[in-house]
C-alpha cells in the first residue's frame, strides 16, 4: 500500500524508501521570495514542480537517501537594459542525497559534487523548490531585444564642457613635481 506524502511535511527518509513521487503545480503568489523578485507581477503564473524518492545501495550498512527535484515557471523579470519586463523560463532538475543530520550535511556538501541535505521527518518541499528556482534566476534579466530603442547618451548638456574644462591629472602632477604652480 503506498501512502500519501504532503510536501510542506515530507518524511524524507520514508519517501525514498517507498520510491513515492510526488507533483505539484501552484501559483507564484505562494512563493513570497520569487514573487518579491518579480516586483509583484506575474501572481497567477503557475510554477510546476516533480520530485521523486529513491534509497541507492540498499543493502549498504548506510544506503543512501535521494530525492530528485524538476521545476518550471515563467518569471516576469525586469530587463536590465531598457527595464521593461521580461518573461524568463526558470528550470530547475537536481539531485540531492540526505544525511542523517546538519554537521554532516555541512561537512559532506563540502567535499561532495551532488547537494547534501539534513533528513527530516517535516521537510518543506516547497521551501526547496523556492530556494532553488532563486538560485537558477539569471542575475541580470535581459531581452535578446529590447521591445523599445535604449538610450546609451547622456541628457545633460553641459557634459561635454565640463570634461573639457578639467586638466589633466599627470600634468599637474608634474607642475607639483617641477614645482611650478
Amino acid at each position: 500500500m503506498s501512502k500519501e506524502f504532503a510536501a510542506r511535511r515530507l518524511d524524507i527518509k520514508a519517501f525514498a524508501e517507498e520510491g513515492a513521487h510526488v507533483q505539484g503545480e501552484q501559483r507564484l503568489r505562494e512563493y513570497g521570495r520569487l514573487l518579491a523578485e518579480t516586483q509583484g507581477r506575474g501572481a497567477e503564473s503557475p510554477v510546476v514542480w516533480t520530485a521523486s524518492g529513491e534509497i541507492r545501495n540498499p543493502l549498504h550498512v548506510q544506503p543512501e537517501v535521494w530525492l530528485h527535484l524538476q521545476a518550471n515557471a515563467t518569471l516576469p523579470l525586469t530587463c536590465q537594459r531598457c527595464l521593461a519586463s521580461v518573461d524568463v523560463p526558470v528550470s530547475v532538475d537536481r539531485a540531492f542525497r540526505f544525511v542523517s543530520d546538519e554537521q554532516i550535511a555541512a561537512a559532506q556538501d563540502e567535499e561532495s559534487e551532488e547537494d547534501v541535505l539534513a533528513l527530516s521527518r517535516s521537510f518543506d518541499l516547497l521551501e526547496l523548490v523556492e530556494d532553488e528556482m532563486l538560485m537558477e534566476m539569471p542575475l541580470a534579466p535581459r531581452h535578446e531585444t529590447c521591445p523599445v530603442p535604449v538610450k546609451l547618451a547622456v541628457e545633460d548638456a553641459d557634459f561635454d564642457s565640463v570634461s573639457v574644462q578639467r586638466e589633466n591629472p599627470f600634468a599637474v602632477l608634474g607642475k607639483l613635481k617641477s614645482g611650478k604652480s
